[in-house]
């Protein structure tokens, strides 16, 4: 029996009825931290994970969890999502400086299956002679794990004080729809830090709480440390004198309804600072000043 013309199916047809399975624009939820972007940037790099499950030859809700906004949900690393998606549009990445993440970025870049941007963030001394004092660190499942190439730790001096430490807190405060004024504000709960256990010790000393992270050696890392005080300021005074500066800050604001029966939102934020001491800072910084004390 011949089908008529109105009963045959254009092949046109078909292909663009599974590429309209996904929007054009694609609003992802990436551990909380929301995203747009187009689908074609998405599918731009085939054999990446997100050109898998977001290539138009399947169908998003097979293999995509949704959030309870029905935004397509991503169980990663939400901040270290913002490179990723930088690489995704321009096949390169502008790191900040002193950028304390790359290996964790790198295992994100690992996780999405994007080899080319691997080898970016792959120091060339590991490209040339990956088995040279080559080191893992086995941290706890929250703190990750990242390979790095390592001196033996006979070079590496005990008591060193340089590095990188993050001082991080929440905030909030619940705003009416009428006016801006009738923001009531909250103090701030807690100032975490993170960072090596010696370098925490040497800067914050007995006004840092270890109960969270208890008995960690002091060459291991933690990110469970928070201040005995809640004044920002102060830690950033702690840190000036022991020789740091801040090189990195990242915010993030997120709303919610206070409950269904009014329109107030409670605004939330978290901010970390990241901040850097070179070798020799601290003992240039207390020089510094003695010469300003003997001046005056």
């Amino acid at each position: 029996m011949a089908l008529s013309g109105n009963c045959r199916t254009n092949p046109k047809d078909l292909q663009a009825s599974v590429q309209n399975s996904f929007p054009d624009v694609v609003e992802l939820n990436v551990g909380g931290q929301v995203y747009y972007t187009r689908h074609s940037t998405l599918v731009g790099t085939p054999n990446s994970l997100l050109g898998k499950l977001f290539s138009s030859k399947k169908d998003a809700s097979n293999d995509l969890a949704r959030d309870p906004k029905g935004r397509y949900f991503i169980d990663r690393d939400g901040f270290l999502f913002r490179y990723v998606l930088d690489y995704l549009r321009d096949k390169q990445v502008v790191l900040p400086d002193h950028f304390p993440e790359k290996g964790r970025l790198r295992k994100e870049a690992e996780y999405f299956q994007l080899p080319d941007l691997v080898k970016l963030l792959t120091p060339e001394d590991i490209k040339h002679s990956p088995d040279d004092f080559f080191h893992s660190d086995h941290e706890d499942g929250s703190q990750g794990s990242d390979h790095r190439q390592c001196p033996p730790p006979s070079l590496v001096p005990a008591d060193r004080k340089s590095g990188f430490i993050t001082v991080g807190y929440r905030g909030s405060c619940t705003m009416g729809r009428e006016s801006q004024s009738d923001a009531k504000f909250r103090r701030v709960p807690r100032i975490l830090i993170c960072g090596r256990v010696a370098l925490a010790k040497e800067v914050f000393g007995e006004t840092l709480n270890e109960s969270r992270d208890p008995d960690r050696t002091p060459e291991r890392y933690t990110s469970r440390f928070y201040l005995k005080f809640k004044h920002l300021e102060r830690a950033f005074d702690m840190l000036s004198e022991c020789g740091f500066q801040m090189v990195a800050c990242n915010s993030s604001v997120t709303a919610s309804f206070v409950n269904q029966h009014t329109e107030d939102k409670i605004w939330s934020s978290y901010t970390e600072y990241v901040f850097y001491q070179q070798p020799g800072a601290e003992e240039a910084h207390e020089n510094n000043l003695l010469g300003w004390i003997q001046d005056n």
